[in-house]
């Protein structure tokens, strides 16, 4: 019999109106009702080379004086280390303890969407003006984004995601073993080796336009 290693996500759920997340839940209900070994890992906001959080983060940085956070209050977050991703998930291939089950991952430190970015601004060399945002806002923000550019700098998706934080699973799953939790930290030397190539987002980035 084969296994299966699932990546879902945090807050995945049926019925909340976000196809994000609804299609999110149905992969991972498909797994689960399986006749196959299985771990599902529903993950939070993942963090490395090549991912978006850094990508959007720091081309944002270097393109706006002004970084527009979502909603009036901070909301919360465990950024998670790309390598403690890998690093559970080769666990779960040889340890019987993750066998058909499903497990929430987040990092070890929690902050606020503000408090990442400023780390990655100390880190390039940005300081921006942080101004709280009204959802709906960004939410139209997120709509032109998504159908000017190729790689959106923010997604609607992504605005629901950072609205309700990134912190609790929802529903609830299961803790991962002690000795399996993430222990990287969201550190100035973890962003820079996750940091893409300098610079500010520009024409290369628009749909209009053919590279």
């Amino acid at each position: 019999m084969g296994k299966i290693v699932l990546l879902g996500f945090l807050r995945a759920r049926p019925n909340c109106g976000s196809a994000y997340h609804e299609s999110k839940w149905a992969a991972e209900e498909i797994v689960r009702q399986s006749a196959l070994d299985f771990t599902i890992f529903k993950a939070g906001v993942i963090y490395g080379r090549g991912d978006h959080m850094l990508d959007h983060l720091s081309h944002a940085l270097y393109t706006f004086p002004v970084f527009g956070l979502v909603g009036m209050r901070d909301k919360a977050m465990r950024p998670l280390a790309v390598e403690d991703v890998v690093g559970a998930m080769e666990s779960s291939l040889i340890d019987a303890r993750f066998s058909r089950r499903t497990f929430h991952i987040t990092g070890p430190e929690e902050i606020t969407l503000r408090e990442a970015t400023r780390r990655v601004g100390r880190v390039i060399g940005r300081v921006p003006l942080f101004v709280p945002t009204p959802v709906a806002v960004q939410k139209a923000i997120g709509w032109l984004a998504e159908r000017s550019m190729k790689i959106p700098l923010l997604s609607v998706a992504q605005v629901r995601i950072l609205a309700e934080g990134l912190v609790d699973a929802l529903p609830p799953c299961e803790a991962l073993p002690s000795d399996c939790l993430p222990n990287t930290g969201f550190t100035a030397e973890q962003i820079q080796q996750g940091l893409p190539a300098p610079g500010p987002f520009g024409l290369r980035d628009l749909r209009c336009v053919k590279t």
